[in-house]
């Protein structure tokens, strides 16, 4: 099963602003998002229409490029985050709707500069669950 995940800024507008509605195969606890928005409303869905997780997600201190959500019951924990390996073969949500898997990531020691590559594949049909032979994800 794939999920669809809503990602919208509770910034501007009555209702907020979307920021990205991505669609990633179903079971990861644990997903990257690039430059997220400060106030942030996360909305999960299976392909059925059920809801596996609706919460909001706002930032707790300083700014980083990337930011990690879990979450777990229902409940979801970010933090801002310069990824280490330990978070390579996670997925990444980007602006505009698109996912990639992280699969390298420097910075400089001041956080002055940073350098990431990131993954893309793609199928057709959107089968659930799919991914090419070799590619390395964590949930």
């Amino acid at each position: 099963m794939n999920w669809t995940w809503e990602l919208r800024s509770r910034d501007g507008g009555m209702n907020g602003l979307e920021f990205a509605r991505c669609t990633t195969a179903s079971g990861f606890s644990r997903v990257l998002v690039h430059a997220a928005p400060a106030q942030l409303h996360l909305e999960v869905r299976a392909d059925d229409g059920g809801l596996v997780l609706r919460a909001d997600a706002d930032r707790d201190g300083d700014y980083s490029p990337v930011t990690l959500l879990e979450f777990d019951g229902g409940q979801v924990r970010r933090r801002e985050v310069w990824p280490e390996p330990e978070l390579y073969g996670l997925p990444v949500l980007l602006p505009g709707g698109e996912v990639g898997v992280l699969t390298s990531w420097e910075h400089a020691d001041d956080h002055s500069w940073w350098r990431w590559s990131v993954e893309f594949s793609n199928h057709t049909g959107r089968p659930a669950d799919w991914r090419p032979a070799g590619q390395h994800l964590q949930r």
